[in-house]
């Protein structure tokens, strides 16, 4: 889990496996778990609200290369709800239309999503020792 949180919180930008393909999705790292908004005139992430799992790849800041992958249990989020979450978006949201009024316009139109890292099932066959 280290490597997750540190990874989300030094790259601004992610990978994500849906049903439509890989999308590139711009996020914030919040409260142990990865906030992106979908829909609404912001980034498209067709089929992520609906999904109740997706892959994420972090990528390296300093080198571009995968740095973790990872499943995540996917939430859309009740905005009144997580205000702080919200707010954390927003803030590293660039370039909007109308900055003050985003929040609001999220609320209306558009989804906030968190992905909570799962650890990956291992197996382990009988008489194996790890290593």
């Amino acid at each position: 889990m280290p490597l997750i949180e540190e990874g989300a919180k030094r790259s601004s930008v992610l990978w994500l496996g849906l049903p439509a393909g890989w999308r590139l999705a711009w996020h914030v790292w919040h409260d142990g778990a990865i906030y992106v908004v979908t829909g609404g005139g912001e980034q498209e992430l067709p089929g992520l609200t609906e999904a109740a799992e997706v892959e994420v790849v972090l990528r390296s800041k300093d080198s571009g290369a995968e740095l973790v992958r990872f499943p995540a249990s996917v939430a859309v989020v009740d905005q009144a709800s997580a205000p702080e979450a919200v707010a954390a978006l927003a803030k590293e949201r660039l370039n909007a239309a109308d900055p003050a009024h985003l929040m609001e316009h999220w609320a209306r139109h558009a989804a906030v999503v968190r992905l909570t890292p799962r650890p990956r099932a291992t197996t382990h066959e009988p008489g194996a020792t790890a290593h």
